[in-house]
């Protein structure tokens, strides 16, 4: 059986991630595919468990290099029980941030050494690397001001300065540069329903949808 197809969703606070691989995942279902929509940190019980611990308390509660642990300790578990399982059924996947977010917030924005999670990144994901990752793009200010008007308890990342965001988005949009076969850029500052749209212009092709006739 042929390998899945692998999509992760990327951004900063307020993007729209979770709204737009909700979508992204019906959309591909009514295709016919099986799709499995899944989120990190989290994905699985056990890492849904470690994702309580990284997304309350106090923006300080872990050290740059606790979080990155705890992060792949999460991804591991995610990885082994349900993304490698899928790709490997031929499932398409659509994650809510995957490893490229853990480069951004625990990389540049909090500082852990960019060889720790180089490491990491060989050690745990093996063939579960993204065929296609998603980067929807807006201005911090834009993002964490949609975040604001939201009640959760998971705040420990947004309660971060602007400078840590602006390091976050800045990061995104240079892996984007750096990798442009895998990385494609979303205007996350239209509305829900144009981003959904303009992200199926490239997804839907790649999953075999046939471009309608005029």
């Amino acid at each position: 059986m042929a390998r899945g197809y692998f999509i992760t969703l990327e951004g900063g606070e307020g993007a729209g991630k979770s709204t737009q691989a909700a979508r992204l995942a019906d959309r591909i279902a009514a295709l016919g595919r099986q799709v499995v929509r899944t989120r990190e940190p989290g994905g699985s019980p056990g890492a849904e468990a470690i994702r309580a611990l990284l997304v309350t308390g106090a923006a300080d509660r872990w050290s740059p290099i606790s979080e990155t642990l705890l992060m792949y300790a999460a991804r591991s578990d995610h990885i082994e029980r349900v993304i490698a399982p899928a790709l490997e059924r031929g499932d398409v996947v659509v994650c809510d941030r995957y490893a490229d977010s853990t480069r951004a917030y625990q990389g540049a924005g909090g500082g852990a050494p960019p060889s720790l999670i180089e490491g990491l990144e060989e050690a745990v994901l093996g063939a579960a690397r993204p065929d296609l990752t998603l980067i929807l793009d807006l201005p911090v200010e834009a993002g964490l001001a949609r975040t604001a008007s939201r009640p959760s308890a998971e705040t420990r990342f947004e309660a971060r300065d602007l400078a840590f965001h602006g390091r976050i988005r800045e990061t995104f949009r240079s892996l984007a540069r750096a990798e442009p076969g895998r990385c494609l850029v979303i205007d996350a500052a239209a509305d829900a329903d144009a981003v959904a749209a303009a992200i199926w212009v490239v997804i839907g092709p790649r999953l075999g949808e046939r471009p309608r006739l005029p």
